[in-house]
Protein backbone atom coordinates (compact mmCIF):
# COMPACT_ATOMS: atom_id res chain seq x y z
CA UNK A 1 0.00 0.00 0.00
CA UNK A 2 1.28 3.49 -0.89
CA UNK A 3 2.27 5.79 1.98
CA UNK A 4 -0.23 8.44 0.87
CA UNK A 5 -3.02 5.92 1.49
CA UNK A 6 -1.51 4.22 4.53
CA UNK A 7 -1.22 7.34 6.73
CA UNK A 8 -4.90 8.40 6.34
CA UNK A 9 -6.04 4.84 7.02
CA UNK A 10 -4.03 4.86 10.25
CA UNK A 11 -5.42 8.29 11.21
CA UNK A 12 -9.09 7.30 10.96
CA UNK A 13 -9.05 4.83 13.90
CA UNK A 14 -7.49 7.58 16.02
CA UNK A 15 -10.34 9.92 15.03
CA UNK A 16 -12.89 7.31 16.10
CA UNK A 17 -11.04 6.72 19.36
CA UNK A 18 -10.94 10.49 19.98
CA UNK A 19 -14.71 10.79 19.47
CA UNK A 20 -15.43 7.84 21.77
CA UNK A 21 -13.05 9.05 24.48
CA UNK A 22 -14.48 12.57 24.27
CA UNK A 23 -18.02 11.17 24.48
CA UNK A 24 -17.14 9.25 27.65
CA UNK A 25 -15.63 12.39 29.20
CA UNK A 26 -18.67 14.48 28.26
CA UNK A 27 -21.25 11.95 29.45
CA UNK A 28 -21.03 13.08 33.09
CA UNK A 29 -21.45 16.82 32.33
CA UNK A 30 -24.36 15.90 30.04
CA UNK A 31 -26.08 13.94 32.81
CA UNK A 32 -25.30 16.53 35.49
CA UNK A 33 -26.72 19.37 33.38
CA UNK A 34 -29.80 17.40 32.29
CA UNK A 35 -28.99 17.76 28.57
CA UNK A 36 -30.66 14.52 27.50
CA UNK A 37 -32.63 13.76 24.34
CA UNK A 38 -35.26 11.41 25.79
CA UNK A 39 -37.02 11.48 29.17
CA UNK A 40 -37.43 7.68 29.34
CA UNK A 41 -34.11 6.06 28.37
CA UNK A 42 -35.60 2.57 28.26
CA UNK A 43 -38.52 3.29 25.92
CA UNK A 44 -38.55 1.17 22.75
CA UNK A 45 -40.19 4.10 20.96
CA UNK A 46 -36.97 6.11 21.18
CA UNK A 47 -35.16 4.38 18.28
CA UNK A 48 -38.26 4.82 16.10
CA UNK A 49 -38.45 8.53 16.94
CA UNK A 50 -34.72 8.92 16.26
CA UNK A 51 -34.94 7.27 12.83
CA UNK A 52 -38.13 9.14 11.90
CA UNK A 53 -36.46 12.49 12.58
CA UNK A 54 -33.34 11.41 10.68
CA UNK A 55 -35.37 10.26 7.66
CA UNK A 56 -37.36 13.49 7.59
CA UNK A 57 -34.17 15.58 7.73
CA UNK A 58 -32.53 13.44 5.02
CA UNK A 59 -35.57 13.78 2.75
CA UNK A 60 -35.58 17.54 3.29
CA UNK A 61 -31.89 17.83 2.32
CA UNK A 62 -32.41 15.63 -0.76
CA UNK A 63 -35.21 17.92 -1.94
CA UNK A 64 -32.95 20.93 -1.50
CA UNK A 65 -30.16 19.18 -3.42
CA UNK A 66 -32.61 18.19 -6.17
CA UNK A 67 -33.54 21.85 -6.73
CA UNK A 68 -29.95 23.07 -6.30
CA UNK A 69 -30.80 25.30 -3.32
CA UNK A 70 -27.21 25.48 -2.10
CA UNK A 71 -27.61 28.56 0.08
CA UNK A 72 -30.59 27.03 1.87
CA UNK A 73 -28.67 23.78 2.45
CA UNK A 74 -25.71 25.71 3.87
CA UNK A 75 -28.04 27.71 6.12
CA UNK A 76 -29.89 24.62 7.40
CA UNK A 77 -26.66 22.78 8.18
CA UNK A 78 -25.14 25.90 9.74
CA UNK A 79 -28.12 26.39 12.07
CA UNK A 80 -28.02 22.70 12.98
CA UNK A 81 -24.33 22.91 13.83
CA UNK A 82 -24.87 26.08 15.89
CA UNK A 83 -27.68 24.47 17.90
CA UNK A 84 -25.51 21.39 18.44
CA UNK A 85 -22.74 23.59 19.84
CA UNK A 86 -25.31 25.24 22.13
CA UNK A 87 -26.23 21.86 23.63
CA UNK A 88 -22.61 20.72 23.97
CA UNK A 89 -21.27 23.91 25.53
CA UNK A 90 -24.34 24.17 27.77
CA UNK A 91 -23.61 20.72 29.17
CA UNK A 92 -19.97 21.61 29.83
CA UNK A 93 -20.43 25.14 31.17
CA UNK A 94 -23.59 24.48 33.20
CA UNK A 95 -22.01 21.44 34.88
CA UNK A 96 -19.12 23.66 35.97
CA UNK A 97 -20.81 26.96 36.77
CA UNK A 98 -24.53 26.22 36.93
CA UNK A 99 -27.26 27.58 34.65
CA UNK A 100 -26.59 31.23 35.40
CA UNK A 101 -26.93 34.22 33.08
CA UNK A 102 -23.13 34.69 32.75
CA UNK A 103 -22.80 30.98 31.96
CA UNK A 104 -25.44 31.30 29.24
CA UNK A 105 -23.53 34.21 27.71
CA UNK A 106 -20.35 32.11 27.69
CA UNK A 107 -22.24 29.27 25.98
CA UNK A 108 -23.58 31.58 23.28
CA UNK A 109 -20.17 33.16 22.65
CA UNK A 110 -18.47 29.76 22.36
CA UNK A 111 -21.18 28.45 20.02
CA UNK A 112 -21.02 31.53 17.78
CA UNK A 113 -17.21 31.48 17.62
CA UNK A 114 -17.05 27.76 16.88
CA UNK A 115 -19.69 27.94 14.14
CA UNK A 116 -18.06 31.02 12.62
CA UNK A 117 -14.66 29.31 12.60
CA UNK A 118 -16.08 26.30 10.77
CA UNK A 119 -17.67 28.45 8.08
CA UNK A 120 -15.08 31.22 7.78
CA UNK A 121 -12.05 28.94 7.80
CA UNK A 122 -13.15 25.38 6.93
CA UNK A 123 -9.68 23.90 6.63
CA UNK A 124 -9.51 20.14 7.15
CA UNK A 125 -7.84 20.31 10.58
CA UNK A 126 -10.45 22.82 11.82
CA UNK A 127 -13.25 20.58 10.57
CA UNK A 128 -11.68 17.50 12.16
CA UNK A 129 -10.89 19.23 15.47
CA UNK A 130 -14.35 20.70 15.97
CA UNK A 131 -15.85 17.57 14.42
CA UNK A 132 -14.41 15.54 17.28
CA UNK A 133 -16.15 17.89 19.72
CA UNK A 134 -19.45 17.70 17.82
CA UNK A 135 -19.28 13.92 17.47
CA UNK A 136 -18.35 13.42 21.12
CA UNK A 137 -21.05 15.79 22.31
CA UNK A 138 -23.84 14.26 20.23
CA UNK A 139 -22.78 10.72 21.22
CA UNK A 140 -22.69 11.73 24.89
CA UNK A 141 -26.17 13.28 24.74
CA UNK A 142 -27.80 10.30 23.03
CA UNK A 143 -25.75 7.71 24.89
CA UNK A 144 -26.81 9.17 28.23
CA UNK A 145 -30.42 9.35 26.98
CA UNK A 146 -30.82 5.78 25.71
CA UNK A 147 -30.51 2.54 27.63
CA UNK A 148 -28.55 -0.32 26.09
CA UNK A 149 -31.37 -2.28 24.40
CA UNK A 150 -32.86 0.74 22.59
CA UNK A 151 -29.34 1.68 21.44
CA UNK A 152 -28.66 -1.80 20.05
CA UNK A 153 -32.02 -1.76 18.22
CA UNK A 154 -31.17 1.69 16.86
CA UNK A 155 -27.73 0.59 15.63
CA UNK A 156 -29.15 -2.50 13.91
CA UNK A 157 -31.88 -0.49 12.16
CA UNK A 158 -29.42 2.20 11.10
CA UNK A 159 -26.99 -0.39 9.72
CA UNK A 160 -29.77 -1.91 7.59
CA UNK A 161 -30.90 1.53 6.43
CA UNK A 162 -27.34 2.58 5.57
CA UNK A 163 -26.78 -0.53 3.48
CA UNK A 164 -30.05 -0.01 1.57
CA UNK A 165 -29.41 3.72 1.04
CA UNK A 166 -25.88 3.16 -0.30
CA UNK A 167 -26.14 -0.07 -2.28
CA UNK A 168 -29.77 -0.13 -3.43
CA UNK A 169 -31.50 3.27 -3.54
CA UNK A 170 -28.13 5.09 -3.56
CA UNK A 171 -29.76 8.25 -2.17
CA UNK A 172 -27.12 8.44 0.56
CA UNK A 173 -24.45 8.76 -2.13
CA UNK A 174 -26.41 11.65 -3.66
CA UNK A 175 -26.66 13.28 -0.24
CA UNK A 176 -22.95 12.80 0.48
CA UNK A 177 -21.92 14.25 -2.88
CA UNK A 178 -24.17 17.27 -2.38
CA UNK A 179 -22.77 17.93 1.08
CA UNK A 180 -19.15 17.47 -0.04
CA UNK A 181 -19.60 19.80 -3.03
CA UNK A 182 -20.76 22.54 -0.64
CA UNK A 183 -17.74 21.91 1.62
CA UNK A 184 -20.04 21.74 4.63
CA UNK A 185 -18.25 20.74 7.86
CA UNK A 186 -20.26 17.64 8.76
CA UNK A 187 -17.67 15.03 7.91
CA UNK A 188 -14.11 14.10 8.76
CA UNK A 189 -11.42 14.82 6.18
CA UNK A 190 -8.07 13.01 6.14
CA UNK A 191 -5.64 14.35 3.49
CA UNK A 192 -3.26 12.19 1.49
CA UNK A 193 -0.58 14.84 1.15
CA UNK A 194 0.93 17.60 3.29
CA UNK A 195 0.02 20.56 1.08
CA UNK A 196 -3.64 19.57 0.82
CA UNK A 197 -6.25 22.26 1.48
CA UNK A 198 -9.95 21.49 1.87
CA UNK A 199 -10.75 25.18 1.30
CA UNK A 200 -9.09 25.17 -2.13
CA UNK A 201 -9.74 21.63 -3.28
CA UNK A 202 -12.61 20.02 -1.41
CA UNK A 203 -11.88 16.31 -1.60
CA UNK A 204 -10.21 16.93 -4.94
CA UNK A 205 -10.90 15.74 -8.45
CA UNK A 206 -9.97 12.25 -9.54
CA UNK A 207 -6.31 12.07 -10.56
CA UNK A 208 -4.83 9.89 -13.30
CA UNK A 209 -4.88 6.93 -10.92
CA UNK A 210 -8.57 7.38 -10.19
CA UNK A 211 -7.95 8.64 -6.64
CA UNK A 212 -8.93 11.79 -4.76
CA UNK A 213 -6.76 14.08 -2.64
CA UNK A 214 -8.38 13.08 0.66
CA UNK A 215 -10.36 10.38 2.38
CA UNK A 216 -13.68 11.37 3.96
CA UNK A 217 -15.87 9.63 6.49
CA UNK A 218 -19.28 10.79 7.62
CA UNK A 219 -19.67 12.17 11.11
CA UNK A 220 -22.54 9.75 11.70
CA UNK A 221 -20.17 6.83 11.16
CA UNK A 222 -18.17 8.05 14.16
CA UNK A 223 -21.15 9.05 16.31
CA UNK A 224 -23.33 5.93 16.13
CA UNK A 225 -20.82 3.42 17.57
CA UNK A 226 -19.91 5.96 20.26
CA UNK A 227 -23.53 6.09 21.45
CA UNK A 228 -23.35 2.43 22.54
CA UNK A 229 -19.97 3.04 24.20
CA UNK A 230 -21.50 5.83 26.31
CA UNK A 231 -24.74 3.96 27.03
CA UNK A 232 -22.85 0.88 28.24
CA UNK A 233 -20.67 3.01 30.49
CA UNK A 234 -23.58 5.05 31.90
CA UNK A 235 -26.16 2.32 32.49
CA UNK A 236 -23.97 -0.63 33.55
CA UNK A 237 -22.03 -0.87 36.78
CA UNK A 238 -18.90 -2.90 37.47
CA UNK A 239 -15.12 -2.78 37.33
CA UNK A 240 -13.77 0.22 35.42
CA UNK A 241 -10.41 0.72 33.77
CA UNK A 242 -8.70 3.69 35.46
CA UNK A 243 -12.03 4.22 37.23
CA UNK A 244 -13.57 5.44 33.98
CA UNK A 245 -14.52 2.74 31.47
CA UNK A 246 -16.29 -0.53 32.26
CA UNK A 247 -15.69 -3.76 30.33
CA UNK A 248 -18.79 -3.60 28.06
CA UNK A 249 -17.92 -0.03 27.01
CA UNK A 250 -14.28 -0.99 26.48
CA UNK A 251 -15.39 -4.00 24.46
CA UNK A 252 -17.63 -1.75 22.35
CA UNK A 253 -14.68 0.56 21.66
CA UNK A 254 -12.44 -2.33 20.60
CA UNK A 255 -15.24 -3.78 18.47
CA UNK A 256 -15.87 -0.44 16.76
CA UNK A 257 -12.18 -0.14 15.87
CA UNK A 258 -12.25 -3.67 14.43
CA UNK A 259 -15.35 -2.74 12.43
CA UNK A 260 -13.62 0.37 11.14
CA UNK A 261 -10.65 -1.68 9.95
CA UNK A 262 -13.07 -3.93 8.03
CA UNK A 263 -14.71 -0.84 6.52
CA UNK A 264 -11.36 0.64 5.49
CA UNK A 265 -10.43 -2.59 3.74
CA UNK A 266 -13.62 -2.18 1.67
CA UNK A 267 -12.91 1.50 1.06
CA UNK A 268 -9.68 0.62 -0.74
CA UNK A 269 -11.82 -0.73 -3.59
CA UNK A 270 -12.47 2.90 -4.49
CA UNK A 271 -16.27 2.57 -4.40
CA UNK A 272 -18.66 4.26 -1.90
CA UNK A 273 -19.23 2.01 1.10
CA UNK A 274 -21.93 1.84 3.77
CA UNK A 275 -20.03 2.52 6.97
CA UNK A 276 -22.57 1.54 9.61
CA UNK A 277 -22.94 -2.21 8.92
CA UNK A 278 -19.32 -3.07 9.86
CA UNK A 279 -19.01 -0.27 12.42
CA UNK A 280 -22.25 -0.95 14.27
CA UNK A 281 -21.83 -4.71 13.94
CA UNK A 282 -18.33 -4.61 15.39
CA UNK A 283 -19.44 -2.31 18.21
CA UNK A 284 -22.35 -4.56 19.20
CA UNK A 285 -20.20 -7.70 19.13
CA UNK A 286 -17.50 -5.99 21.17
CA UNK A 287 -20.08 -4.83 23.71
CA UNK A 288 -21.50 -8.35 24.04
CA UNK A 289 -18.01 -9.78 24.55
CA UNK A 290 -17.26 -7.19 27.25
CA UNK A 291 -20.62 -7.80 28.90
CA UNK A 292 -20.01 -11.56 28.97
CA UNK A 293 -16.53 -11.04 30.41
CA UNK A 294 -17.92 -8.74 33.10
CA UNK A 295 -20.46 -11.41 34.05
CA UNK A 296 -17.75 -14.09 34.12
CA UNK A 297 -15.61 -11.92 36.42
CA UNK A 298 -18.62 -11.50 38.72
Amino acid sequence: METKNLIPLIAMPFLLLAVETGALLLSKPVKDSGMVAFEDPGSMANPVIFIAIMLAFTAFLLVLIRYDLKKVIAAVIGISIFLTFIYIFSAIVYSLAGATDPATVVVLVLAVLSTALLYKYPEWYVIDGLGILIGAGVAAIFGASLNILPVIILLVLLAVYDAISVYKTKHMITLAEGVVDLKTPILFVVPKRRDYSFIREGIGKLDSGGERAAFIIGMGDMIMPSILVVSANVFLQGWRLAGMVNLPALGAMIGSLAGLLVLLSFVMSGKPQAGLPPLNGGTILGFLAGWALMGWMG
